[in-house]
């Protein structure tokens, strides 16, 4: 385990651009990000969205091709593709609904509350009920990007691919999943990435926070 503080671990991260393919990351270390991916809050504790780990080189071979080519994606060790719901259902709130009395207990609060969440979701369209369940993605982006930190494995978030090739890809359609964005996990390659040798760019503090008393 590092000796190194939180913040530390933030200035050492980058967005990997070149990981080196003789380097496999541990599974321990891969389960510890998963495992803080599961624990990341989402609205309502509905965690509608699944996490895609692929490691198979044929299908990462065609991710990277949906993804303008970009190395990390082959050269990693391991990809996560964070996939959301690509709508709010009953049936899907029923199971979060479920889930909670099983861990709670029977009690009123959580039917009128999973019950008002179906009235207020379910009807809306879907495009509104996807971008929102992309948006808890999105968190539990953010906590795996700094439990990887925490484990000092690189990683690279990604935008820039075509949801719809990598939903084909991986017959996400059929599980009503949509891909939001993809992390792959590796270890740098310090001969070979152009970024690993510049400074972090980040706005000052007095630039990014207000404080209102």
């Amino acid at each position: 385990m590092t000796d190194k503080t939180l913040i530390e671990l933030l200035n050492w991260r980058y967005a990997t651009k070149k990981m080196d393919p003789a380097k496999k990351v541990p599974q321990e270390k891969v389960d510890a990000i998963l495992e803080a991916i599961r624990l990341a809050p989402t609205s309502s504790g509905t965690q509608p969205f699944e996490i895609i780990l692929v490691t198979n080189p044929k299908v990462l071979a065609k991710i990277r091709m949906a993804a303008g080519d970009q190395t990390p994606i082959t050269d990693g060790s391991h990809l996560l593709i964070f996939a959301a719901w690509d709508n709010y259902t009953n049936e899907r709130i029923d199971e979060v609904t479920t889930l909670n009395i099983k861990a709670r207990g029977e009690i009123p609060l959580i039917h009128d509350y999973y019950g008002n969440l179906k009235a207020n979701y379910v009807p809306r369209e879907a495009e509104v009920n996807y971008a929102h369940t992309a948006r808890q993605a999105y968190i539990a982006l953010g906590v795996a990007l700094v439990a990887a930190a925490e484990q000092e494995v690189d990683s690279t978030p990604m935008e820039g691919f075509d949801p719809a090739a990598v939903d084909k890809i991986l017959g996400l359609k059929e599980r009503g999943l949509r891909s939001v964005v993809l992390l792959p996990l590796g270890y740098r390659d310090p001969t070979g990435d152009w970024l690993l040798p510049m400074p972090k760019v980040r706005k000052s503090s007095e630039t990014m926070i207000t404080q209102v008393d």
